[in-house]
């Protein structure tokens, strides 16, 4: 049964993610990392490429499934003629090797189960050899190995290069599968109780949730896109992937198909923002200490993205041997956008670095001078063209994002030295660049016949990344070009409410055929754009029916299809979760609402 986007849940361990189908069956899954081949990847292609389904004999999708609590411990329940069955799907964090859970138990009456995990490493492209050794199933392939076991044991053959397995569970009966990869070289790691990681992995959930500080309206909301974000975090290095998955469509049967499995700059001050004010200071110290380390070196060398640890050489590739989620081709592996210049990164990591320094973390003795360094070349360059925010594959343009970020840059810089004065640096000199850069997008990037901002200088298109306008402080929100800003981008960008990131016109915008979806974070900024300009009320009826385009277990992708009723791209997506978490915030004080603990 093909599975929708939206279809899937999410279950991880803090260095890796996998997604489970209604139906039963896990159809993504890289290891030992996000970034890693893919051993399930029937996701981006079928069956054969790889996958572990189980689920009640001849049955197809769950009756209902749900997170237990705040957590992400995935159960799905099926009611069957014979009675009821639950599967308890998880990842526990690992000690060293990673595992899946997955835990049947009968419910009511009895239910015959079938199993098929067929594991296909490097993207479905290898099948490996199966053994028996120990009363497991272990598979092994190149620096791959993979051990099966079930507690108590199943019966299990093989057939079609697969590993299948049936039984019978009946209420209160239980049985457990445990997947752990390791490297073939190595020993098999020690085994893990399953029944007792589920209580650990539910406890550390339990415990990282009370965690937030946040207490006002769409509080459950919150918590989720909370929870999704910590998923997508690199534990070891504190980096956040944009999604854990690549080449997810923005079109269906498009070609806009990228790989997501890396850390981008352009999320990192709205990331910091929204773990701040929910009281996550672990995770958003991390997070900047992330960002010092992954832009050491030359500030003319400075990427828009990055690998979990901060890699720099992400390159590109097609796997021409998987037809794509629902046909969608090519599937990519590596990102060639890492070698664009994007100019607003400058700003976004110097105002990153500046809401850290205000925020109350921890300073980094070395964080102003990695500031002032990047400023300094930024103020030879603002002034050139770059492939902008969305890393538009057309010719580079003086982008009006691109611009304000660079204002943004000396701006940050200028309040650091007001409010510290002995620190190293000269104010006058940033006050100088911030005007310059001020007069400019306001006689450049402005259209006065129109009352907007535009894509870039000269162009008649609109950007929604101007709807940042105000919240970065660059105009005012009561300023009749803001105002005109949001209402054309709102009639010019809109499908059905929605908003999306520009016009795509043709190849001669963004350089690629074809179009794609309302962008689901470009809407959570007009929702913002609303409340900042006096329409609060609109605002939360946008914001309400975004949260009404999650998933059942309450996911987000990049992209929505208001004609289809789909979610599309890479899923579950950072940057539209991180967008709910600020906007539900920030209508929390615009209505008067607590926000947090009085503790």
């Amino acid at each position: 049964m093909t599975q929708c986007i939206e279809d899937y849940a999410l279950i991880g361990d803090l260095q890796t993610a996998a997604l489970v189908g209604r139906d039963g069956s896990i159809d993504w899954l890289c290891l030992p990392r996000f970034d890693s081949g893919a051993c399930f990847a029937s996701l981006l292609g079928d069956d054969e490429n790889g996958h572990w389904r189980i689920a009640p004999t001849g049955a197809g999708n769950c009756t209902r499934r749900s997170y237990v609590g705040d957590s992400l411990v995935l159960e799905s329940v099926w009611e069957t003629p014979t009675g009821t069955v639950k599967i308890t799907d998880f990842m526990p964090q690992r000690d060293t090797a990673p595992d899946i859970m997955r835990i049947i138990e009968g419910v009511s009456g009895e239910v015959a189960m079938s199993g098929t995990l067929r594991l296909r490493f490097d993207y479905g492209s290898v099948v490996p050899w199966m053994r028996r050794a120990d009363g497991h199933r272990v598979a092994v392939a190149g620096p791959d190995s993979v051990w099966l076991r079930s507690e108590p044991e199943v019966k299990t053959w093989g057939h079609h290069f697969s590993t299948c397995s049936s039984f019978t569970v009946s209420e209160g009966e239980k049985v457990a599968f445990v997947l752990t990869w390791h490297p073939s070289h190595d020993p098999r790691p020690a085994l893990t109780d399953p029944h007792e990681a589920l209580e650990s992995s539910l406890a550390d959930w339990e415990e990282w949730s009370a965690r937030c500080r946040y207490r006002g309206p769409y509080r459950e909301a919150v918590i989720r896109s909370l929870i999704t974000l910590k998923a997508l975090t690199f534990g070891p290095t504190g980096g956040i992937v944009a999604a854990p998955t690549t080449s997810l469509p923005e079109e269906i049967g498009g070609v806009r198909n990228w790989d997501y499995r890396f850390c981008w700059l352009r999320d990192s001050t709205l990331t910091l923002g929204a773990l701040l004010a929910c009281g996550y200071l672990d995770e958003a110290a991390d997070w900047r200490d992330w960002l010092l380390r992954a832009v050491a070196g030359s500030p003319g060398d400075l990427q828009i993205m990055y690998g979990l640890s901060g890699e720099r050489r992400l390159p590109e590739t097609e796997l021409g041997w998987l037809r794509g989620h629902r046909g969608s081709a090519p599937v990519r592996t590596g990102n060639g956008a890492v070698d664009q210049v994007q100019l607003d990164v400058y700003g976004e990591v110097i105002d990153s670095l500046h809401l850290a320094r205000t925020s109350g973390l921890v300073n980094k003795p070395h964080a102003w001078n990695v500031q002032l360094s990047l400023l300094g070349f930024l103020e030879t360059r603002w002034r050139e063209p770059d492939e902008g925010l969305w890393e538009v594959r057309g010719p580079r343009r003086h982008f009006v994002h691109s611009k304000v970020m660079a204002w943004v840059a000396a701006d940050r810089a200028v309040r650091t030295l007001e409010d510290e004065p002995r620190a190293r640096g000269d104010v006058e000199r940033w006050r100088r660049m911030r005007d310059e850069v001020h007069q400019e997008v306001c006689d450049k990037g402005f259209d006065p016949v129109r009352n907007t901002f535009t894509q870039s200088y000269g162009s008649k298109e609109l950007d929604a990344a101007t709807l940042l306008i105000p919240q970065v402080g660059f105009l005012p929100p009561d300023d009749p070009r803001v105002i005109g800003t949001v209402d054309a981008v709102r009639e010019e960008l809109s499908h059905d409410g929605l908003v999306r990131r520009y016009s795509t016109g043709g190849p001669a915008v963004d350089g690629l055929p074809g179009s794609e979806g309302t962008f689901l974070v470009c809407s959570f900024w007009l929702a913002d754009a609303l409340r900042l300009t006096g329409r609060v009320a609109e605002a939360e009826c946008l914001f309400e029916k975004l949260l009404a385009l999650r998933n059942d277990v309450g996911l987000l992708a990049e992209e929505y299809d208001p004609a289809a009723g789909r979610q599309l791209g890479n899923f579950p997506q950072a940057f539209s979760h991180i967008g709910l978490v600020n906007t539900a915030l920030a209508l929390a004080r615009a209505q008067g609402a607590p926000e947090e603990d009085a503790g």
